[in-house]
């Protein structure tokens, strides 16, 4: 390795470190604020960084917990990409459960971020933009899913695999927040049952 590429690769680590303080930063203070309260310069003091060097990164606090909520939805998305190929219309219903209890599950953990997420929902058009493009990816895994069990004659075919699959996100959706804001009184293992018992139960013909 010559002079060159080692600072090449100082260079590469340096800006890699840089970005994790500012993520680092960004959520504490996000979390010690709000979406709102919470300012760029709040976060590059934190992070202890240079201004223009924080600017060569991230254009703004939107962007930062942008890519915060990509860093948390991933585990969310590594649950609704699990394999889906049940052989009886049980075995389904018993891997939607386990899907919805694991999201849930999930938001339970995450509580304190999306709770900052959805306050930027609501002021934000980019992070509005941003959750309307995770929303449309898990709609579009949940609409294979029923294709994949309507193809496999478990699922009833005078449905429209979209439409289904918007329904059921949108319920989950729903519990989701109420999870985050701790508005519910039901615990997630009931949550989930009663979810899927109602979206299966309109799905999957019985036999």
């Amino acid at each position: 390795m010559n002079s060159d590429d080692v600072k090449i690769d100082k260079r590469h680590l340096r800006t890699i470190r840089t970005r994790e303080k500012l993520l680092v930063a960004a959520r504490e203070v996000f979390l010690e604020n709000d979406f709102q309260t919470t300012t760029i310069a709040q976060i590059i003091k934190r992070a202890g960084v240079g201004y223009g060097t924080a600017y060569v990164h991230f254009e703004g606090k939107d962007e930062l917990l942008i890519v915060l909520i990509e860093t948390v939805m991933d585990q969310f998305h590594q649950v609704a990409e699990q394999p889906f190929e049940p052989r009886t219309a049980e075995e389904a219903r018993e891997q939607i459960e386990q899907q919805a209890t694991a999201f849930l599950q999930l938001a339970e953990q995450e509580r304190e971020l999306l709770r900052i997420v959805e306050q930027a929902i609501g002021v934000s058009y980019a992070i509005r933009t941003k959750w309307k493009q995770i929303r449309e990816r898990f709609i579009e895994r949940i609409s294979r899913d029923i294709r994949y069990a309507q193809a496999t004659g478990l699922a009833r075919s005078d449905l429209d695999p979209t439409l289904v699959a918007r329904g059921w996100f949108f319920a989950n959706e729903m519990y989701l927040f109420e999870v985050i804001r701790e508005e519910t009184t039901a615990t997630i293992d009931e949550i989930a049952k009663t979810l899927t018992a109602v979206y299966t139960t309109g799905l999957y013909p019985h036999d």
